[in-house]
């Protein structure tokens, strides 16, 4: 059983390895709740043993909210550990796209996203499991998640380090052949790629299903049958939607996903490797997440 607090006891998880700009975030943490009652805890992810030493401290200090000072990876890793639990997942965006903050309308604005957490208004959001890895944001497997794949290997940051990789996996491209099964349908389709969504647009801003919703139960899945360059590039330049001649959504709860060949696989922005094979389902209202308050 939690420890009763007059204020939520809260730790902070902060990956000091997110981003471009490096900031002192406990300083300006500790800065913004000077005045409050809120217990103050700090984790600093060093790459090793985190999943360990985040457990037992979550166990040891039983904080009511756990936040993530990070991008999508540090956020997912933190949702890991509350998963199904009353704790509450916390976001200041701290990473160089921020999806699910965006997702989310959380501020990217420091003391703006702690503002969010001292109100402390809570939403509970869905998760799918993919391959049994968890994912609260954006997955897909063909074009974007080499993109990802490469951009990792480059090292490369910004737009322009964008832009570079993305003309080397258009010039490059290759439209993959998919089974694809839920419910009682079965249809197969040739795709650039598959995004399984259970949110509505990737971090750079760019909408690729308008149809998403964290809390309805449901998950997308969006077929993109055709892409050209400059829509690749305003994906980061330029967000906006896809065109719906080039796309398909259907809406389940579980997928099975097949393809003729094993193909680049990404989850929230981190690349995993190549699949020939994806099972995925929703599981509903499993994580609270601390958000903006409705009006």
């Amino acid at each position: 059983m939690m420890t009763e607090t007059t204020e939520p006891n809260i730790l902070f998880v902060i990956n000091p390895k997110s981003g471009s700009q490096k900031k002192d975030y406990e300083s300006v943490i500790k800065n913004f709740f000077s005045s409050s009652g809120h217990p103050l805890h700090f984790y600093y992810l060093k790459g090793k043993n985190d999943d360990l030493e985040i457990d037992e401290i979550i166990k040891k200090i039983q904080p009511q909210i756990v936040t993530a000072v990070g991008g999508d990876g540090t956020i997912s890793l933190v949702a890991k550990k509350i998963l199904g639990t009353p704790i509450k997942l916390g976001i200041v965006p701290a990473g160089s796209a921020n999806g699910m903050a965006k997702e989310l309308n959380i501020t990217e604005d420091t003391e703006e996203a702690l503002q969010i957490i001292s109100a402390d208004y809570s939403k509970k959001a869905d998760v799918i499991f993919i391959n049994n890895l968890l994912c609260l944001h954006l997955a897909d497997i063909g074009l974007n998640a080499r993109l990802v794949k490469y951009f990792e290997e480059g090292n490369m940051r910004g737009h322009w380090g964008y832009a570079k990789v993305a003309l080397k996996v258009f010039l490059s491209q290759r439209y993959m052949k998919v089974n694809i099964r839920y419910g009682t349908n079965n249809i197969h389709r040739k795709a650039l790629m598959v995004v399984l969504a259970n949110a509505s647009k990737y971090g750079t801003g760019a909408v690729i299903n308008p149809n998403g919703n964290p809390y309805d139960g449901l998950f997308e899945v969006v077929i993109i049958k055709q892409m050209g360059f400059i829509t690749l590039l305003k994906m980061w330049f330029k967000p906006s939607g896809l065109s719906p001649d080039h796309t398909e959504i259907i809406q389940a709860h579980e997928v099975s996903i097949q393809t003729q060949r094993k193909m680049h696989f990404q989850v929230d922005g981190e690349y995993i490797g190549k699949v020939q094979k994806i099972n995925a389902h929703i599981v509903p209202s499993q994580l609270n997440i601390i958000v903006p308050k409705e009006v």
